[in-house]
Parts: structure tokens; C-alpha cells; sequence
């Protein structure tokens, strides 16, 4: 004797048939409930329809690109236009912003940033499962170091060169008074701020391998991956598991990514910078 499997799905769709509205495939019988709704049922053996399933799966598995290529900056053409999907990240109360262009270094074009006492990024809008894409990778060249930087102080919070990747507020996972700042930002803006945020940063003095809060929000973590002066001016490739910094970082398992940014800043130091920024993937593990 071989066991059927049923699959309830709800009122029919106004737009698609009643076999359509639960799947279509296999062979289907169907009859109303009385209920004002539909039964949907499969005349095949439940192994078939589990090694189905397993396919089909398989198969969506397949399609899903193993590299998700969020900064293809090589393919865009040289000069002071933006790479396409990428906007300019300003901030209130800094009129001094950093410069972005696009140049050829190397035979490969890269974005240059130029700051000088000043503060913006580069950021795209994306949405991304770190679980799926835990890798981040990407490479950037260093001019110079800050005399006065200090990831541990305001004063000292500018950074030559700095990946950020943020991600999204989940409301359920912060208290009453947070969940109220973030619907006021709503309110404000039209959309909710991230619900969190990792920096990916070159730092002049802090040890490679640091984690902490940001100066100015524990809601931001500052990991530093490179330090100091040792490998100015050559390109240095970088790759992070964002998915275990996350959850190292706040405890808890990370939401959607949301967004991705480049930043050069100066404008706490006061000093200057010559920064470039190749291509950035998120990658799946194992590859």
C-alpha cells in the first residue's frame, strides 16, 4: 500500500485557477471543501513526491550564483561618474565631503578617494542572506596612515580606508525605547534606519584582530583588519566570514544585509588621505 500526501492551500486566487493556486504539477484531483475553499490533493506515493521536492530544491540551489558581485567596480568606465547601483553617503553637519572617482591603477579601474578634513562614502542598497553569502571579500591600497587616529575616541574616529556593511532593523529584537527611535526615524525619513552595522577598517594604531563598539554607537562594531604603516601603497586583498563577525559582535544571528559602503574620512582628524577600493563579492562558503 502506498501513502498520499494533501496539501491545503487557502482560498482560491482571484487571478489563477484552484489547481494552479496550489502548484502545478503532478497529477491533481480536486474537489471543494464546502468551506468555501479547495483541497488539493496528490495521487502519488509519498517517495516520489519527496525525491521531487529534494530535485527541486537541488535545482534552485544550482541557480543561485555562487559569487554575488555587489562592487564590479573593474567594469565600469574610467572616469568621475559612479559605478552603477552606487550613491553618495552624506552625512548632517559635515559640508567637507571626500572625493570618489573612478581611475585605472594597475591595468584594473578602482575608485580613488581623495579626503581632505572631510567625510562621505559610497554605498549601494542591496539585500542579501549572510547566511547564504557569509563571505565578504575585496581589496584596497593605502597612502598614509592618521597621526591622531584612534578607533577608542571620537576625536580619533577617521579612517583611511573602511568597509560597511549594514543590516536590517528587526523590530523584535529591541526594547520599547529603541523600537520608539526607530519608528520617530521612520516617521522622519520615510523608512527605518539599520538595525546594526559592522566597519571593516584599516586603523593606524589598534592592533589587527580588535573589536569594539564604535565611538559613537554600540550599534556599529569596529573590526580592525589592517594596522598601521607596513603594507602602504600596495594592494592587499581581504576576506571576512561577516556571518561569524556578526554573531561574535552582537550575540545573535544576523537579519538581511542592506546595504554596502565605501568611506575615507578625515574630517575628525583633520588630516588627509589617497585611498583606492577595488571590486567587493559576497561569496558562498567552501568557495
Amino acid at each position: 500500500m502506498t501513502e498520499s500526501v494533501g496539501l491545503s492551500c487557502g482560498p482560491p486566487s482571484p487571478t489563477l485557477s484552484p489547481r494552479n493556486h496550489c502548484i502545478s504539477m503532478c497529477n491533481w484531483r480536486e474537489r471543494g471543501t464546502g468551506r468555501g475553499g479547495w483541497r488539493c490533493h496528490w495521487g502519488t506515493p509519498l517517495a516520489s513526491v519527496l525525491s521531487l521536492l529534494l530535485a527541486i530544491n537541488t535545482l534552485a540551489e544550482a541557480e543561485s550564483p555562487v559569487v554575488l558581485e555587489v562592487g564590479k567596480f573593474s567594469a565600469a568606465a574610467e572616469g568621475p561618474g559612479l559605478p552603477d547601483g552606487w550613491k553618495p553617503l552624506t552625512f548632517k553637519k559635515i559640508e567637507r565631503h571626500t572625493t570618489y572617482t573612478l581611475v585605472k591603477d594597475e591595468e584594473a579601474i578602482v575608485i580613488k578617494a581623495l579626503s581632505e578634513a572631510s567625510s562621505s562614502g559610497l554605498t549601494k542598497e542591496i539585500k542579501i542572506n549572510p547566511k547564504e553569502y557569509p563571505i565578504v571579500e575585496w581589496r584596497w591600497k593605502v597612502s598614509n596612515i592618521y597621526k591622531n587616529g584612534d578607533v577608542t575616541r571620537k576625536e580619533g574616529d577617521d579612517y583611511p580606508a573602511r568597509l560597511y556593511i549594514t543590516f536590517e532593523y528587526e523590530a523584535g529584537k529591541v526594547g520599547f525605547f529603541k523600537k520608539a527611535q526607530y519608528e520617530a526615524a521612520r516617521m522622519l525619513y520615510g523608512q527605518y534606519p539599520p538595525g546594526g552595522a559592522i566597519n571593516y577598517i584599516w586603523e593606524s594604531k589598534a592592533p589587527k584582530g580588535t573589536m569594539v563598539p564604535n565611538s559613537y554607537t554600540d550599534q556599529v562594531m569596529m573590526f580592525v583588519v589592517e594596522s598601521g604603516a607596513e603594507r602602504l601603497n600596495q594592494w592587499v586583498s581581504e576576506s571576512r566570514n561577516l556571518y561569524e563577525d556578526y554573531k561574535k559582535a552582537f550575540g545573535q544571528e544576523p537579519p538581511v544585509i542592506s546595504g554596502v559602503a565605501i568611506m575615507t574620512d578625515t574630517d575628525n582628524t583633520k588630516e588627509s588621505a589617497a585611498t583606492y577600493y577595488g571590486d567587493i563579492v559576497f561569496k558562498k562558503a567552501g568557495n
